[in-house]
């Protein structure tokens, strides 16, 4: 008897599942690839191959086969599932019966090309594709009747696998020809074929939408061990075959029965019969519609490649030693991708050059970049005894002028990892942010539809003019940003869902640019229960400054002009993901050291809040937790096991660069020179002398008083002669190694003499300028003292390292 084509393409296949053979990476010897994967699927009571699609297309002699999987998938589909039934039987006659009962599955993975999802048409139907996309919506799981087993209410007449068309169907007739039965059945449950079911709405990447289109979207039906594969906000590649199905709404309308069609039975193979879907005689041609859906056969979530996923700490890995927590570490990685972060951990100023390699395309700004990475490499999760959890996500805002590249921070964020999401304040809801509920149009039921917070679970979530937001909005949120949680309760649905995303947001001032002589909370429309859920601040002002904006100009103009080979990180954006990914696995624990000075940190953060006057910041417990998860950060971007104190002192650094930066009082001569009186008596001047200079001193302080504007005015133009004076004696052979004090006060003093009328103004410029001197050195740290000497105005001073030229 001569074979079908589908029994052909059967026996091509299994030959292909018995004799395909590989080498092992470790041990360098050939196997049975696919012997192998049978034993892990009989092991774990699995029922789905998964299929290297390269190992046939590279596989000489199987080039046929690859050709029928690509151009007729849908056709030979169950052709391969009975290969694989059949493979199984060989390799374990052992479980035969088992064997023989279970319905098999192919996953096929790693296809060549990658289709959009708005190039999916009809000249896809049935073939092998692929697609990339983000996951937006999940159903329940549900049963599904494959093929179902029905007895003749009338003659008891059994009729054997009756296949589903997409919905209930019946047999047509009786085969019993004394029998006039059409519509009396009875389904045997126990001998019909029932499978997993869930339909998934995955919307198409926003690269690959065109200018001035909506995304598209469309429907993917997963089976079988592939259903909550792939969570919504997940960027998911789905390997299957497109088909099209009938209106649900169309073949749902009453009256109407579809039934098993009994012509060509002869030729009842998948994809062979002529007649289509019948039970439709009543529909108009204009009433049937059809629509596109993707049945995948396999789903790979791009997210495991840069695993962001919170590990939970429980009582059990509390225990867990070094060494063991090691061992999972490195299963994590090959060989290559190990000596690759091991050179990246070796080398010196690690921190600083991962953060300079974030957002390479902007000049400066390294505490911006710094804050930045410690977001990405989070805290440690806990987990209390009573269940209460812990956040360990860093949530940054960068509060700034225009033009200043918040959004590119942020879009370099959002491109960086695969999980993220990025957003509008102004164009959001509280709904489109957290959760919304809608009303299913198929079933009429009410389901849950994930928010910009939900879909970035186990992300970042990017949130542009965060400022914008309605206070409502604003409220909506706080418990997302401090519980990571999300609470519905409307429309009879009461849930609690998982936020556990970090938060990036960008603001803008009220008015504009950034007012320095107001605090924070009068400069942004933020509430103080939204500015305390932040763990760093940023502030961003377009000053004047003459060697920055030389810098930046540069930056930009050869940007432009060189484009690629103008941007050159120390680490590329791969080599950033792997550290990171690497470095998430560590979870550091604090010392007793590092806790007592964390304890010593929060005290003077406490103090320093109650002698200050200004209300625009309150520092809390929250801002101690903030310490903590920075220094875990930082000892995780060292891959340190433990917090050491040297990272909690650069949390806390990092943190009154941030948050308490922005509460400073407006600076004024009265200020600058309070501790002369404090010198002078300790000369041993005497009480009455010492109360008139005090006395002349305030008489002065009304009349010249320094504002914030004019000291970074007066700060700017020090700077400026410092660098030029360093370059020339760069270009000169000196035995000088700074410039003296004095120096430094007369150049400046001399360029104001057109605005001096008498020498009594003489006298106060000099004030003046020791005291913003004083400043730069002690409080600033711009400038440094090179050579020391008992008269102030003989000091050579020089600037600060970190200064940028």
């Amino acid at each position: 008897m001569q074979e079908t084509r589908e029994q052909q393409v059967q026996n091509r296949f299994l030959h292909f599942l018995q004799e395909f053979r590989t080498i092992n990476p470790q041990t360098g010897e050939s196997f049975y690839y696919y012997h192998e994967e049978a034993r892990i699927m009989r092991d774990n009571d699995r029922t789905t191959l998964n299929l290297d699609f390269t190992h046939i297309t590279q596989t000489e002699g199987y080039q046929d086969l690859s050709i029928i999987m690509q151009t007729d998938f849908y056709q030979f589909e169950p052709s391969f599932r009975r290969a694989i039934q059949e493979f199984m039987f060989i390799q374990h006659q052992d479980v035969e019966d088992q064997c023989k009962q279970k319905l098999y599955f192919l996953a096929v993975s790693n296809l060549a090309a990658t289709e959009k999802i708005r190039d999916l048409r009809a000249n896809k139907i049935g073939k092998l594709s692929s697609f990339i996309g983000t996951v937006t919506r999940t159903y329940e799981v549900r049963p599904e009747l494959l093929s179902g087993q029905f007895t003749c209410q009338m003659c008891d007449r059994i009729i054997d696998n009756v296949e589903q068309q997409f919905k209930f169907t019946e047999p047509k007739k009786c085969p019993n020809t004394k029998c006039d039965n059409k519509s009396r059945w009875t389904i045997n449950l126990n001998k019909s074929q029932f499978t997993d079911f869930q339909k998934v709405r995955v919307q198409e990447d926003s690269k690959d939408i065109p200018a001035g289109s909506m995304p598209r979207s469309i429907d993917v039906i997963l089976h079988n061990e592939k259903c909550d594969a792939a969570k919504p906000g997940d960027k998911c590649t789905f390997n299957g075959y497109l088909t099209v199905i009938p209106d649900v709404f169309s073949l749902g309308k009453p009256g109407l029965k579809s039934s098993m069609t009994t012509q060509n039975q002869g030729n009842n193979q998948r994809g062979q019969t002529q007649d289509g879907i019948t039970g439709l005689k009543q529909l108009g041609v204009k009433d049937l519609c059809y629509k596109f859906v993707f049945i995948a056969c396999s789903v790979e979530t791009n997210n495991n490649r840069f695993n962001l996923q919170k590990q939970q700490i429980d009582d059990k890995e509390y225990t867990e030693s070094l060494s063991d927590q090691d061992a999972k570490r490195g299963q994590q990685f090959d060989d290559y991708e190990k000596q690759e972060i091991l050179e990246m951990k070796k080398q010196p100023d690690l921190f600083k050059n991962l953060a300079n390699s974030i957002a390479p395309a902007v000049q400066g700004y390294e505490d911006i970049k710094k804050g930045i990475l410690l977001m990405l490499m989070g805290g440690v999760y806990k987990t209390t005894k009573e269940g209460v959890h812990i956040r360990g996500d860093i949530n940054v805002c960068i509060v700034g002028d225009p033009s200043t590249a918040k959004s590119q921070f942020l879009k370099f964020t959002c491109n960086l990892l695969p999980r993220s999401v990025y957003t509008s304040g102004k164009a959001s809801s509280a709904a489109g942010l957290t959760a919304s509920v809608h009303r299913d149009i198929e079933n009429g039921e009410f389901c849950i539809e994930a928010g910009a917070l939900m879909l970035a679970d186990n992300g970042i979530c990017c949130i542009d003019e965060f400022d914008k937001m309605d206070s409502k909005d604003q409220v909506a949120i706080h418990e997302a940003m401090e519980q990571q949680t999300i609470s519905i309760a409307k429309a009879g649905i009461q849930a609690t869902l998982n936020a556990r995303t970090s938060i990036l947001a960008a603001a803008n001032p009220i008015f504009g640019r950034y007012d320095r002589s107001k605090t924070l909370k009068f400069n942004v429309n933020m509430t103080q229960p939204i500015m305390s859920r932040f763990d760093l601040f940023f502030i961003i002002t377009d000053a004047c400054r003459p060697f920055v904006d030389e810098q930046i100009a540069t930056h930009i103009v050869r940007l432009h002009s060189q484009q690629e080979g103008a941007i050159e990180p120390r680490f590329s954006q791969d080599q950033l993901r792997k550290y990171i990914r690497y470095a998430r696995t560590f979870k550091p624990i604090l010392t007793h050291e590092s806790a007592q000075y964390l304890k010593e940190a929060y005290i003077r953060l406490r103090e320093n809040d109650q002698t200050s006057q200004r209300t625009s910041y309150r520092i809390t417990v929250r801002q101690l937790e903030s310490l903590i998860r920075l220094s875990e950060a930082l000892a995780r971007v060292q891959c340190d096991d433990f917090i050491k104190i040297s990272y909690v002192q650069e949390a806390e650094k990092l943190l009154g660069q941030s948050i308490l930066q922005v509460d400073e009082t407006p600076k004024f001569i009265d200020d600058l020179e309070e501790q002369q009186p404090i010198q002078t008596r300790a000369m041993g001047i005497i009480e009455e002398e010492l109360q008139q200079k005090e006395r002349e001193r305030r008489r002065q302080g009304q009349k010249i008083q320094l504002a914030q504007d004019e000291y970074l005015d007066i700060v700017r133009a020090l700077t400026s002669f410092m660098i030029q004076k360093e370059r020339e004696m760069q270009e000169e052979i000196t035995e000088a190694k700074g410039v003296k004090w004095e120096d430094l006060a007369e150049w400046y003093i001399t360029n104001k003499l057109d605005q001096i009328e008498h020498e009594e103004e003489v006298h106060q410029y000099e004030r003046l300028v020791g005291a913003v001197i004083r400043q730069m050195i002690n409080k600033e740290k711009i400038l440094v003292v090179v050579q020391d000497h008992e008269d102030c105005n003989l000091r050579e001073l020089a600037l600060h390292p970190n200064v940028p030229r």
